[in-house]
């Protein structure tokens, strides 16, 4: 069964996070945050509605990371992005920096993605495994910075109360015992958002991505999930997603912005 385009692009663009101690800007027109600094990121323009007029949400934005004493701001057109706003990013002299599919799967019959040999995954409950998947995204993405104990002790307990509240929570994969990929799991409305799959540059090309993402799409049948909903690299986790059988309903691509 294929999931309804309708119902993807909706759940697509009602997708937001930021962390709690982001600072948020956001009005009718745009939504910008500010990312901690643990995150290592510039200011991030995450949504811009359909209906306002890219020249002047762009100004605005420039204006407010300006105060924040930024050089930079990371620009996404998402899949309800006004006509015009990839223009004025790439105008303003913004360059390429990702471009996501839009994937999903029905959760009515997941596929059987076996774990490689040698492999355990754990749930991200306990501040060891908490850390042992920070650890493997830090690695991956090269950017972002290891937890301290009283953070990896705050954060599992975080997610350990989403996932026996059947609202997601995040996962490690170890191979003959060394953390080698990692993924989460937000669980709205039937929807499973899978976001921060990862494996350790060392150890890609084993099965772990597919491993992890198993994990995750189990945990979301069982509790009555209709759709997985994933944003993949379009040229490291779309090609995976794909074989695992999730279908491409569009693409959404962010821009890095120097004032």
């Amino acid at each position: 069964m294929t999931p309804d385009a309708a119902a993807v692009v909706a759940a697509s663009n009602a997708w937001i996070w930021y962390p709690d101690d982001a600072t948020v800007i956001e009005d009718a027109d745009h939504l910008l945050v500010r990312w901690p600094d643990r995150f290592g990121s510039p200011p991030e323009l995450q949504r811009v509605a359909g209906s306002s007029d890219p020249r002047r949400v762009v100004a605005a934005v420039t204006e407010q990371v300006r105060a924040w004493d930024e050089d930079t701001f990371i620009g996404w057109v998402k899949l309800d992005a006004p006509v015009g706003l990839e223009e004025e990013l790439v105008a303003r002299g913004g360059q390429l920096r990702e471009t996501v599919d839009v994937l999903a799967q029905s959760l009515v019959d997941v596929p059987d993605l076996a774990v490689p040999a040698g492999g355990e995954i754990r749930w991200r409950n306990d501040p060891q495994a908490f850390k042992d998947g920070a650890a493997v995204a830090v690695a991956a993405f090269e950017q972002g910075s290891l937890p301290d104990d009283d953070r990896a002790e705050a954060d599992a307990a975080e997610y350990a109360a989403d996932f026996f509240a059947n609202r997601g929570g995040s996962v490690v994969a170890y191979v003959d015992g060394r953390p080698a990929g990692t993924g989460g799991l937000t669980f709205v409305d039937g929807v499973a958002r899978l976001w921060g799959g990862a494996v350790h540059p060392d150890l890609r090309g084993r099965g772990i991505y597919r491993a992890v993402l198993a994990e995750r799409l189990r945990y979301a049948a069982e509790r009555g999930g209709t759709i997985a909903l994933v944003k993949g690299r379009v040229q490291t986790s779309g090609p995976i997603l794909r074989r695992a059988g999730f279908v491409t309903y569009g693409q959404e691509r962010s821009y890095r912005v120097p004032l």
